[in-house]
């Protein structure tokens, strides 16, 4: 060995790691060995440190899991625990919470169906508070107690032999200076991302923070800590490439580091005694990448609303102090007495609390609907106008063909018109104009009638008036009729080209009305930006997911990426949707509890077309477990292949479930929380039935939502101006909840058949939410009241606005008086009463008679029947023919025919 070394380059030097101590018989005489040749020994750790800092793929991704179950036990319990033990205000010694973090990476709950015999901690976890803050990974959580005011957490967890590591601080009650420093420190830590580039020197990136702080809040530059991270592996700290001010490294694409920043030796000038001085302290595992920013690698949220205790008001904390003496007078027996009894009073004031919330919402609603409407009073809605269909623009376009000049009818498919011979005279029509058309054979000819749209016809809801100029003659049908026999010497039966043109007009209406539905649905399409895609592989992606609504006829399966700007879902077909971040009003993710499937929905701004028609709710699921059952199996319920099925169930629920999870936390951190997925809160749903059938509605942080069942159900709690239940009485089992908008123009929401036993926690649920809700027994005219409003609404908030809903407000109690007085009347029937009941029976049968010469004066609308009289005359002389004619019984029956309707005349005098 010596002879190869001397035989290399120049043979002089010998490259060892001088930090690492080899024992040994042999190792001793090899350094004896080196040192007697005259060899120089040369430190090469930093050189291989440096080499070995950038990861392969393998590498990465056993890294990148040993960040998700740092996260994963992060948030399932350590943060969970912390909260139990300041709810329950207990007293927890550092060192005994550190000890319960490491057993629990034992449970494989918290390791995201990792094995645990290949997790462990790089380090003990270090959990500090109480005004002893060491900001290092080699010190050890003390045995002090811990105290609400700033917790600092740092753990790391190695997964077969990677490591990871994660640092976060939680907050009880922080002052307002305590947050200001903290999301200061956010964005320090988000400038370090952004430094951390390939190519950097670890300095420049080091000094670019440093100078940041010292433009920012000079004074926090002393209180920074010295070094920003280091580089990590299999070795958790390699300390060559640790980030500080001397480091002339350069950063590159695949290496790992772990962040870590903050500021020691803090005053909380409000805090107590022990809590005056205090630390924070952040740290991620992030990777670097070539032009982008690093990727955090640990997406465990940290902004204020999510590490921050908030706890009391000042109100609480008095009654708290006071509670605190009685404990020291009295003992901790007596505190929880005192506890209790207030708890009794809390819940026998709750109701009474909540009226009188209701009521500052009454008057700021009010308030504020009367200011929104005064600002919106002149602005006029510009009503688009309809493009008239002309069928020629001029005579020169008229076609020149030889059925129009035999005095035929005519299709000119170019200009969707059709050209009819009227009194001699070809004169097209536009499709557009034509309602319906209809054939019909009787005998020896064919009939060919052509109804069209006139003032007055039924035109569908939306439709206005179409008409230019009303006032104008307008045809309402044409009937042509063509002969089914063949003349001598002619080529074709007449009737051909009625047969012919019926064909023709129905498949060029077609094609006319499939055109004009597509335009329609194409209207007020708000065009969106190009998607940027990522050709990045590691982008968030979910596989084998289904589109609601289907992009075709039958359902298809496709894979859902995040990108840039926006998502892409590809189905197998190779069809494309894409969703932008910025048209997203809510992100919603349902999971399989409870559910057959499991549920990303999107909620959009403005709507997107697709499959030819245009969509706001767009959301991709995958189902979970057979959704119907096999009712021909008669097994029993312990059979082996049944309980194994529902275990795989389970775990196939649980992998789902993580695999939707990790997505949702990849794509937050790509678009750094700016899209927020929500979660339902299915212990605060309540069954409903917002279109015709019953589901299951749950509230989210800002909507309330049924997205299992289709089509969902979503609004927008911000958009929402009161709530109004109805039919809400002691003898009926449900009542339904009608949703106003504070834009009047929009249509309310209505869902039916609500439970009564959910009414309660419902107005808790909406209180919590600052909405106001009334309630009442009616159901009311909502169409009606909202054009009211619409129409006069300075009017209508004159007479007192929402309050007219209102059971305990003085303007309703008028309307309950007329009510029960309509009430009165209604039980004590009188001979005015008797009268009003004659007169409304003589309305229905005059407007009995009025519908029968209606429907025998239809005439041309279709072939009316003989008339009793035109019967009666054919009876008679059938019976005369057979000689069996009975004169007296057919005048009795004539008699009291004609005596009938006389009769009823007399009622009416």
């Amino acid at each position: 060995m010596i002879e190869a070394i001397r035989g290399s380059r120049e043979g002089k030097t010998v490259g060892v790691f001088s930090k690492d101590k080899f024992p040994g018989e042999y190792m001793k005489s090899w350094n004896d060995t080196i040192t007697a040749e005259g060899l120089e020994k040369v430190d090469i750790s930093a050189v291989v440190a440096y080499t070995m800092a950038v990861k392969e793929d393998g590498e990465l991704g056993l890294m990148k899991k040993a960040a998700a179950i740092t996260s994963e036990v992060y948030s399932k319990f350590f943060k969970e625990r912390v909260m139990e033990i300041v709810d329950a205000d207990e007293k927890v010694r550092h060192s005994k919470l550190a000890e319960s973090v490491e057993k629990a990476i034992e449970e494989k709950k918290y390791l995201g169906g990792a094995d645990p015999s290949t997790v462990e901690m790089c380090y003990p976890p270090i959990i500090q508070s109480g005004g002893n803050y060491s900001l290092k990974f080699s010190v050890v959580s003390d045995k002090n107690h811990m105290h609400f005011g700033a917790i600092t957490c740092a753990m790391g967890i190695r997964y077969k032999s990677y490591c990871s590591n994660l640092v976060r601080t939680l907050m009880v009650d922080p002052s307002q200076e305590m947050q200001d420093n903290y999301n200061f420190l956010l964005q320090v830590e988000e400038e370090l991302l952004k430094e951390l580039k390939h190519g950097v020197k670890i300095c420049e990136a080091y000094n670019a923070v440093l100078d940041y702080v010292k433009k920012e809040k000079p004074e926090l530059v002393a209180r920074l800590t010295k070094n920003l991270g280091f580089a990590m592996g299999i070795e958790f700290r390699e300390g060559s490439l640790v980030l500080n001010a001397k480091n002339q490294y350069k950063l590159k694409k695949g290496m790992v580091l772990s962040i870590s920043l903050g500021f020691s030796d803090l005053l909380n000038k409000d805090g107590k005694k022990e809590d005056q001085k205090y630390a924070l302290f952040i740290g991620d595992t992030v990777q670097i990448n070539e032009e982008e920013a690093a990727t955090i690698l640990t997406p465990v949220k940290k902004k204020i609303k999510n590490v921050g205790i908030f706890l009391k008001n000042d109100d609480e904390e008095d009654e708290e102090e006071d509670g605190d003496d009685a404990e020291e007078l009295l003992g901790k027996g007596a505190r929880s007495a005192a506890l209790l009894a207030d708890r009794t009073r809390n819940e026998m004031t709750a109701e009474e609390k909540r009226r009188a919330h209701q009521k500052e919402l009454a008057n700021h609603l009010n308030e504020e609907a009367k200011r929104r409407l005064t600002e919106q009073k002149g602005e006029q809605q510009i009503q688009k106008a309809r493009k008239s269909n002309v069928s020629y623009k001029n005579i020169s376009q008229m076609p020149r063909e030889k059925d129009i000049r035999d005095m035929k009818i005519f299709i000119d498919k170019k200009y969707e018109t059709v050209v009819m011979p009227v009194f001699g005279i070809p004169t097209p029509f536009h499709i557009a104009t034509i309602k319906n058309i209809s054939m019909s054979v009787e005998g020896d000819y064919t009939y060919l009638r052509i109804n069209f749209y006139v003032p007055g016809s039924s035109l569908g809801r939306q439709e206005g008036n179409i008409f230019p100029n009303p006032d104008a003659t307008f045809v309402k049908e044409i009937t042509y009729r063509a002969s089914n026999l063949k003349a001598p010497g002619d080529t074709s039966v007449p009737s051909t080209n009625l047969q012919n043109a019926f064909r023709i007009i129905k498949e060029v209406q077609k094609r006319y009305k499939t055109r004009e539905a597509e335009e329609k649905e194409k209207e007020g399409i708000v065009k969106q930006d190009s998607l940027v895609i990522n050709l990045n592989r590691s982008n968030p992606k979910l596989k084998d997911l289904y589109i609601r609504p289907n992009i075709a006829q039958k359902r298809m399966q496709g894979s859902l990426e995040a990108h840039t700007n926006g998502f892409r879902f590809t189905s197998v077909r190779g069809d494309k949707v894409d969703i932008l971040y910025n048209n997203i009003k809510h992100a919603i993710f349902q999971p399989c509890d409870g559910e057959m499937i499991i549920v990303l929905h999107f909620h959009l701004k403005n709507a997107i077309m697709f499959g030819k028609r245009r969509h706001t709710d767009v959301q991709f699921y995958t189902e979970v477990g057979e959704i119907t059952t096999d009712l021909g199996k008669h097994q029993h319920m312990h059979d082996r292949d049944d309980l194994y099925a529902e275990q795989m169930e389970r775990e196939m629920r649980h992998k789902l479930k993580s695999a939707f999870k990790n997505f949702i936390e990849k794509v937050e951190t790509l678009t750094k929380e700016e899209l927020e997925f929500e979660v339902p809160f299915r212990d605060l749903g309540f069954q409903g039935a917002p279109y015709r059938s019953t589901c299951l509605l749950q509230p989210t942080s800002s909507s309330l939502v049924n997205v299992t069942e289709w089509p969902p159900f979503v609004v927008t709690l911000d958009e929402v101006e009161l709530v109004h239940f109805e039919r809400v009485q002691f003898h009926l089992k449900n009542f339904d909840v009608v949703i106003v908008y504070k834009d009047y123009n929009k249509k309310v929401t209505m869902i039916n058949a609500v439970p009564v036993n959910s009414l309660d926690p419902i107005k808790e649920w909406l209180n919590s939410c600052d909405i106001k809700y009334t309630e009442g027994v009616q159901s009311l005219n909502w169409t009606k009241i909202m054009k009211t409003i619409v129409d006069d609404p300075e009017g209508f908030f004159e007479q007192g606005g929402w309050s007219f809903l209102d059971p305990e407000s003085e303007g309703s109690g008028g309307e309950e008086d007329s009510e029960s007085e309509m009430e009165d009347e209604t039980f004590n029937p009188s001979a005015d009463e008797e009268e009003e009941e004659e007169e409304d029976s003589d309305e229905d049968y005059s407007s009995e008679t009025e519908d029968s010469d209606y429907s025998a004066s239809l005439g041309s609308e279709e072939e009316s029947g003989k008339d009793w009289d035109e019967l009666e005359e054919e009876a008679r002389k059938a019976d005369r023919e057979s000689h069996y004619e009975d004169e007296d019984t057919s005048n009795r029956k004539r008699k009291v025919r004609s005596a009938a309707p006389p009769s009823k005349k007399k009622r009416r005098s």
